[in-house]
């Protein structure tokens, strides 16, 4: 199926296919800035997704609140109290702000969640509460986005089956977008030089085996699991699709996690899991 799209009115065409998706790191604005930057740059050449989490700042509104938090696999099971602290912190004052600061850049940025206009469909995970990972993505409403030169800036609600709004782990959004729209780069920016051995070492590249091995281990283990297996599954076996694990915080982050090889963790079809 080709991922070349136009929508009507003589909108420039845009293969989905080379569409960049980004999930953003940091928890404050001022350490996102570099990377927005890049972001911008990048829009310029080329159409691009952002996914943004926001886990310590909804943590602290959590906190603040009195609204107790779990985690179960690296994941936070949300309540009822939790949802309406989740959307009010993450599709408002994240987003919001994110928005802001890329037309700020000279970026055509649109803030949106996958609740808005039904983006993203979620199928409710066991046992978490109002958690849901992604089981659809509306591509028709990013393709217009984008064909018509704007840069979706997406918070992580997805709808689940019965319609109520559910929290997502950003990585998994990223992952389902990248993989419901057929992109052939996802890079998942977080604060650590991307997937280390069990004595510190940055792994390189890293397969499906390989990686459930070190889960197995331990050697995984928290939020970084999730992160993972949504970079994995962004794959879908596509032998030219690469997804990328790397620092946000670095200098040049976004550049270096497309481009260098020597920055952060990469996954793809082909690739051995190995050792620097």
């Amino acid at each position: 199926m080709s991922g070349a799209v136009g929508i009507g009115g003589g909108a420039a065409m845009v293969d989905l296919r080379e569409t960049l998706v980004v999930k953003l790191g940091g928890t404050t604005l001022s350490e996102q800035r570099g990377v927005l930057g890049e972001i911008a740059g990048a829009a310029r050449r080329g159409p691009v997704v952002v996914v943004h989490g926001g886990g310590q700042r909804l943590g602290e509104w959590l906190d603040r609140l009195g609204v107790a938090s779990r985690f179960e696999e690296g994941l936070r099971v949300t309540d009822e109290a939790a949802i309406e602290v989740t959307a009010a912190v993450l599709r408002g004052a994240v987003n919001t702000e994110l928005v802001a600061a890329l037309q700020g850049l000279g970026c055509d940025a649109v803030g949106l969640s996958g609740v808005d206009g039904g983006l993203l469909a979620g199928r409710r995970l066991p046992a978490m509460g109002l958690v849901a990972t992604v089981a659809a993505v509306r591509r028709d409403l990013l393709a217009a986005l984008l064909a018509a030169g704007h840069v979706p800036v997406v918070a992580p609600l997805a709808l689940d089956e019965d319609g109520i709004a559910c929290n997502v782990n950003a990585d998994d959004v990223a992952a389902g977008i990248a993989r419901g729209i057929g992109a052939r780069r996802l890079v998942l920016l977080t604060d650590t030089d991307g997937i280390l051995d069990a004595i510190g070492r940055r792994i390189p590249t890293l397969t499906a085996a390989g990686a459930e091995s070190l889960i197995g281990a331990g050697v995984i283990a928290t939020g970084m699991v999730p992160k993972v297996r949504a970079a994995l599954r962004a794959l879908d076996g596509d032998p030219a699709a690469v997804a990328v694990i790397a620092d946000g915080s670095a200098e040049r982050a976004l550049a270096r996690a497309l481009d260098d090889p020597a920055f952060g963790t990469r996954f793809g079809p082909a690739v051995e899991a190995t050792a620097r």
